[in-house]
């Protein structure tokens, strides 16, 4: 029997203020699938899942909804699977094995922190999908999810603010709540600055990481326990606001803002894509230049940075697989019109743009909020180009940037647990 052959990489494009998302063969851009009337949480983001899946929370909807986008080339269909999840959605995070989930709630469209619900997913439940929400407390809380020996001993770790804290509740005793979203009983607590922003997972340690203002954060389970670690430096001015892992190369990104702590000001905010690489216990930083510098892709061979600036916004790819990081191109990108200004902040009523990448490809994509367009780039041929090398169209126009995950059969990018 002949082989079939490998899929090419394909792009999820998520268009969450149209309610759309979509499914393109890379690198012609060819569109494969579409699920309409989903509205992604794009703070939660995509979640990587093994056997080359994705999750996301419809915010909409109020369900999580699993991604097959390999599915209908064999017969199978491309939504694998939906449960009901409390929304709006702050975060999302697996354990490593893709099967215990949690959400976590955040504002949404609202001032004040008013939700305090968490939902505890089981996707291999004996009857089907199945969701369970209890009560922790209001804010805004990271997750991760800790796995251990046996299902049952997964440990789902909030990552509180104002007061902070690390909270630990096992995800076993959530699947086992009454109905009616009752108080849960932590299993364990850490003390943590109240300003954390930013959470992290190393399924091959156990370790989890959280960002805040002095440095980051590190702890380990030890059974049911947390133990706490020596932080991480910043290694200079600034902190990181969001941390990614790199699951091949194992090594821990961030980007480091410092300036001025306006938002009105931020085209004067410093920015410097910071690394540590897990295994040597080695830190590094690299400037990246001003404006807003936020969320990071990592493909192949490099980490990919976009920057948003009123001089022109611009694609930093920093070479990961020889030594320590370096950067190896700025590519411009054409402007957005809606595009933030000087003087009001980066983020509200203004277009954005979303970048993603995989682990198994050296192509790299990100969004030109508002055109409908997402440009990509073959990270590993770029070097001396001056533009991108395709732009793809899709139907909507991506609105606040739309979301984007790029997935590779067999790339490993489950070995990052949290949803970005």
């Amino acid at each position: 029997m002949p082989l079939r052959p490998t899929p090419p990489p394909r792009l999820l494009v998520a268009d969450q203020v149209a309610g759309a998302v979509y499914v393109l063969d890379l690198p012609d851009g060819r569109e494969r699938g579409r699920v309409e009337g989903r509205h992604l949480a794009e703070h939660a983001g995509f979640l990587a899942l093994p056997g080359d899946r994705t999750a996301f929370v419809d915010d909409l909807a109020g369900e999580l909804v699993v991604l097959d986008p390999y599915g209908p080339d064999t017969g199978r269909p491309l939504v694998g699977a939906s449960v009901p999840v409390a929304v709006p959605a702050e975060h999302l995070a697996a354990d490593p094995t893709g099967r215990q989930l949690a959400v976590t709630t955040g504002l949404g469209r609202n001032w004040e922190p008013w939700s305090d619900l968490l939902t505890a997913v089981d996707l291999a439940a004996p009857d089907g999908p199945r969701s369970v929400r209890v009560r922790t407390r209001t804010g805004e809380p990271g997750v991760t999810v800790l796995g251990g020996a046996h299902p049952d001993d997964a440990l789902v770790v909030l990552r509180h603010r104002e007061p902070g804290s690390l909270t630990a509740y096992r995800h076993a005793d959530l699947m086992a709540a009454a109905p009616a979203c009752p108080p849960a009983a932590p299993a364990a607590e850490l003390p943590l600055a109240d300003d954390g922003h930013g959470d992290a997972h190393d399924p091959c340690t156990g370790r989890l990481f959280a960002a805040t203002g002095s440095g980051v954060r590190r702890a380990r389970r030890d059974g049911r326990a947390l133990v706490v670690e020596e932080p991480l430096s910043w290694a200079g001015e600034g902190r990181g606001y969001y941390l990614r892992l790199d699951p091949v190369r194992r090594t821990l990104w961030s980007c480091v803002r410092g300036g001025p702590a306006e938002p009105a000001r931020w085209p004067e905010w410093t920015n410097a894509a910071w690394w540590h690489d897990l295994d040597a216990d080695r830190t590094g930083r690299l400037p990246l230049g001003p404006g807003l510098v936020f969320r990071l892709a990592v493909a192949a061979h490099h980490a990919a940075f976009a920057r948003v600036h009123p001089d022109g916004d611009e694609l930093i790819l920093l070479r990961t697989d020889s030594g320590d990081p370096y950067v190896t191109a700025r590519l411009p990108l054409p402007a957005m019109d809606g595009a933030p200004r000087p003087g009001r902040t980066p983020w509200d009523g203004v277009q954005r743009r979303a970048i993603a990448a995989s682990p198994g490809s050296p192509l790299v994509a990100v969004t030109r909020g508002g055109h409908g367009e997402i440009h990509l780039i073959d990270a590993d041929a770029v070097p001396g180009a001056s533009s991108p090398v395709t732009t793809v169209k899709v139907p909507t126009p991506l609105n606040d940037g739309g979301h984007l995950a790029l997935v590779c059969p067999g790339d490993g990018a489950h070995g990052d647990p949290v949803g970005r």
